[in-house]
């Protein structure tokens, strides 16, 4: 007989996020084009260093924490040109041979607070074959199509923070999902792919002097990518804010349930995507802050009738991690470690060293991909009993992005260059 949770995983899958023409195994948006950071890629490269198996690199003009993308053969990328971020850019280039096509650029003429470990342009593009969309906070939403012509752009105001900005667009089906903060306003949008044109746009309601603190003076934020999912048949737009778990209807964002307990005593912060897998879902706040899973289902506040377990204390949660046979491998920033969580009960299996990390694990091949702050890639088995090396694979430049996945090669986000790796 099916216990609950395997009940309710059979009606719970990942919704294709980018819906609409495709092309092969492209890699169209943040963690992937399921946004869960999983990879139906069936052999990918291992091993490689900076003189082993690049295929092409090709420079960057300014360091960002934004990661690539690929889509219909072309590799796209975010990077400032000026140090004050007051142009930002998206980047085009060629899958093949690294060369570089064009480069969009919004002059917003302005500088912006954030934190030295946050440069300009920390937010990952999203793409569907014809257009690409890149989003620049307080410069803008901004869509271009394929040859680098601005196809819209709008003006969502003023998002300020101290630490900056970082969360990534979705594109879902005919329109653009973009989690908008943080900032005074926080709020969660979505606009028509053709035209911008807001569709919807619901806000977090939260309490502070400013948009960087809470009533108490302790930090607030959130720089969660929302995910989408099919639950009970229904696709919804979950997205980890300030305080707690919010998941959306993508026809018209109404609210279809929301979970507390992010808010911690050193703020109310997120930075890291929910991960959902067997009728499970869990959020990991920032900056050490609480850790909740929750059964999936259900209307209203589910606090009291689903969540399963809350961690009040927990490693600092940066990049997010993944859900493979019914266990999370997640990275930690600080300490640089990488768990292995039961996602039922919250209990930590496993902890093993790794290296300060911001990016987010990959799943392909079988196997499990995370860069740290070293530029060094490590490659591991899904092992429920213990952590498995497979490789360490160092580029010697520093990286806080996540790997792109795409026929059979790997795209990595330096400081200094885009690499495409391939055996």
């Amino acid at each position: 007989m099916m216990n609950r949770y395997s009940q309710l995983a059979a009606c719970i899958t990942f919704a294709i996020v980018v819906v609409g023409r495709t092309y092969g195994e492209d890699w169209p948006g943040f963690r992937g084009p399921t946004g869960n950071g999983i990879s139906k890629e069936t052999s990918v490269p291992k091993s490689w260093n900076a003189n082993r198996n690049i295929k092409w690199k090709a420079p960057l003009p300014r360091p960002a924490n934004g990661s690539p993308i690929v889509s219909n053969g072309r590799v796209f990328v975010t990077s400032a040109q000026d140090d004050a971020g007051r142009k930002r850019s998206l980047y085009c280039f060629n899958r093949k041979d690294g060369r570089q096509l064009w480069v969009h650029t919004v002059d917003f003429g302005k500088e912006m607070p954030t934190h030295k470990t946050n440069p300009y342009c920390g937010s990952t593009p999203a793409a569907n074959g014809d257009v690409v969309v890149a989003w620049h906070a307080s410069a803008g939403l901004v869509c271009v199509d394929f040859g680098g012509n601005e196809v819209w752009s709008r003006d969502l105001g003023e998002f300020k923070h101290m630490w900056g900005y970082g969360t990534s667009p979705v594109i879902y089906k005919d329109r653009v999902i973009l989690h908008s903060g943080p900032g005074v306003r926080n709020f969660v949008a979505a606009f028509d792919l053709q035209t911008g044109k807001t569709i919807w746009e619901v806000d977090e309601l939260q309490k502070g002097k400013d948009g960087s603190s809470r009533e108490d003076g302790k930090y607030k934020g959130s720089w969660c990518t929302p995910i989408v999912a099919n639950v009970d048949g229904i696709d919804q737009v979950i997205c980890t804010m300030p305080t707690r778990v919010v998941a959306f209807d993508p026809r018209d964002g109404g609210i279809v349930w929301t979970c507390d307990g992010i808010r911690g005593p050193k703020g109310d912060l997120s930075y890291s995507s929910p991960l959902i897998g067997d009728g499970v879902l869990v959020a990991i706040g920032g900056y050490s802050g609480p850790g909740i899973g929750l059964r999936l289902g259900g209307k209203g506040n589910i606090t009291d009738s689903s969540r399963l377990w809350r961690n009040e204390k927990n490693p600092q949660s940066i990049g997010s991690g993944v859900f493979i046979n019914g266990y999370v491998y997640r990275p930690n920033a600080k300490p640089g470690t990488i768990e292995c969580l039961d996602p039922k009960t919250g209990e930590i299996i496993w902890t093993e060293r790794s290296g300060t990390s911001w990016g987010s694990i990959v799943h392909v091949a079988g196997k499990c991909y995370l860069t740290n702050q070293e530029g060094e890639t490590l490659v591991f088995e899904p092992n429920a009993d213990k952590y498995e090396a497979v490789s360490s694979n160092p580029l010697g430049e520093p990286s806080n992005s996540t790997p792109a996945v795409s026929d059979g090669q790997i795209f990595i986000r330096t400081f200094e260059h885009l690499y495409c790796i391939g055996e």
